[in-house]
């Protein structure tokens, strides 16, 4: 009887120590498959003002110049969704974008809050109107920024993680928009200078919330430093009267030079 009992427990260890190497047999063909990348977020990732936009993404006008889409021509994925889109906030993300995302996806691409956080609104509102109504509205931006706006990241990074649990997932930031110090036609360097400080507040939510979550914060502040709006040689479009879609948005050369390089790096 204390034979065949004993002979029942070595079975069942063993058994137990095979499932378990099963598992993580699976667990690493899983990740080892997981080679897939998906880009998401607004305006900054989809590649508005680079140009050379794909007919079929229509209003979200994807761009062939945009930093997804140059990486993914570099690094070849195994697939490669670009579901980023103009306009897009924290909620069109979530709404729209994610469902790309499985076990298979092994990197993740995103910039999002600006619009959340009024973007379009503040350069409105900067360009047309004076210094005590761009601050005005630039404080309005702010406080949105410190009490919103991290809810709302939590919950489009939490979804993400949730989709696509193998992922290495990058969170971009935004550029500062004005090299300060220089003759400029345009907006006072008062206005300037609020921008400037406005994006960084921004950036420092972003990155708080993104690093809480385990995720690769993309701070792009660096290679656009010396590229800025005044430089004289911007990678950004200042007001553009003609297309006015693509003011304040990274050119070609800005994504190519400024955002690429900062997600080949966190990749």
């Amino acid at each position: 009887m204390r034979r065949s009992r004993l002979v029942v427990l070595l079975g069942s260890l063993l058994l137990a120590a095979s499932a378990a190497l099963t598992g993580a047999a699976s667990a690493q063909a899983s990740e080892a498959a997981a080679t897939g990348y998906v880009a998401l977020g607004d305006s900054y990732s989809s590649g508005v003002g680079a140009g050379s936009y794909i007919s079929s993404s229509g209003d979200c006008k994807r761009s062939t110049k945009a930093y997804p889409y140059l990486w993914a021509a570099a690094n070849s994925p195994s697939s490669f969704a670009f579901t980023a889109c103009s306009g897009a906030r924290t909620d069109e993300v979530l709404a729209g974008q994610l469902a790309p995302l499985n076990a298979s996806t092994g990197v993740v691409s995103i910039s999002v809050g600006g619009n959340d956080a009024g973007f379009a609104d503040v350069m409105t509102t900067c360009v047309l109107q004076s210094d005590s109504a761009c601050i005005s509205r630039i404080n309005t931006a702010r406080a949105y920024v410190d009490t919103t706006l991290p809810g709302k990241l939590d919950t489009v990074y939490s979804a993400i993680r949730s989709k696509a649990p193998a992922a290495q997932v990058v969170v971009l930031g935004y550029p500062r928009f004005y090299k300060l110090g220089q003759a400029c036609l345009g907006l006072s360097e008062t206005k300037r200078k609020a921008i400037n400080d406005a994006s960084d507040h921004l950036n420092t939510a972003i990155q708080k919330r993104a690093l809480n979550r385990g995720f690769t914060w993309g701070d792009v502040r660096g290679t656009f430093t010396g590229h800025e709006i005044c430089s004289g040689s911007s990678w950004l479009h200042s007001v553009n009267w003609l297309n006015i879609g693509e003011s304040y948005h990274p050119t070609a050369n800005g994504q190519s030079g400024g955002y690429l390089p900062v997600l080949d790096n966190a990749a």
